[in-house]
């Protein structure tokens, strides 16, 4: 897992160049070109793609409480330290959370992931496809799986994978994604991709309680990244 990746020149020029004003029509179509190709980068179609100003832990918060209202059930696969910070995440958004520990250094056994879910349904099945501290790659396809036998909207962590793994968003089913801009994009810390499916564009906008974070709250930043 790489990070922090070394910044090509043509980044560090740009990064050196005069401020552009957040309401210049320039800053607009830079907004849309983003948005472009993150699309391209995720291998997505979702409307709802941008990047949140923040680290990748920004990203994860905005996955999470976004989608989790009180009394969620929520599955967590945890074989490293970013599954242990989603569990925390989910708990203090209010989740009933199911974390499954698992052997660090080894990808997310999907079968104990099963037996943990113990028949209920979920809210949300979450993975990190790469856990950035051990390098461990977990396959997306059978977790999805698990994700559709539980009724659950599937939650990946992107962070150190976007880029230099593929991630295939719409064929693979994931519903929410994060990521980090200082690992396989190269680019500086300081923003956090993210990108939701119509499926959990819906579960937002069923939502019957505000969003935890004020911040994070994608109901108002939806607008201001919005056509008008």
């Amino acid at each position: 897992g790489p990070g922090p990746s070394e910044v090509p020149a043509s980044v560090l020029e740009a990064l050196g160049r005069p401020t552009i004003g957040h309401l210049d029509p320039l800053f607009l179509a830079l907004l849309d070109e983003v948005r472009v190709m993150l699309r391209a980068v995720l291998g997505t179609k979702n409307e709802l793609t941008l990047p949140m100003s923040g680290t990748g832990s920004l990203g994860m918060e905005t996955c999470l409480v976004n989608l989790i209202e009180p009394g969620d059930r929520v599955l967590i696969g945890v074989n490293g330290v970013f599954g242990e910070r989603m569990s925390d995440v989910a708990r203090r958004a209010g989740a009933e959370v199911v974390a499954v520990p698992q052997t660090w250094g080894r990808a997310l056994d999907v079968d104990a992931l099963r037996k943990a879910a113990n028949g209920q349904a979920f809210k949300l099945v979450c993975m990190v496809q790469a856990e950035t501290s051990t390098g461990a790659l977990t396959p997306i396809a059978p977790v999805r799986a698990l994700a559709d036998e539980r009724g659950a909207l599937l939650l990946v962590d992107a962070v150190t994978s976007l880029g230099g793994v593929p991630v295939d968003m719409d064929a693979c089913g994931v519903d929410a994604l994060y990521s980090g801009t200082q690992k396989c994009l190269s680019c500086p810390p300081g923003l956090s991709p993210v990108s939701f499916s119509p499926r959990a564009q819906a579960a937002l906008a069923a939502r019957k309680s505000p969003v935890q974070s004020w911040y994070a709250d994608l109901s108002m930043i939806t607008r201001y990244w919005g056509g008008e």
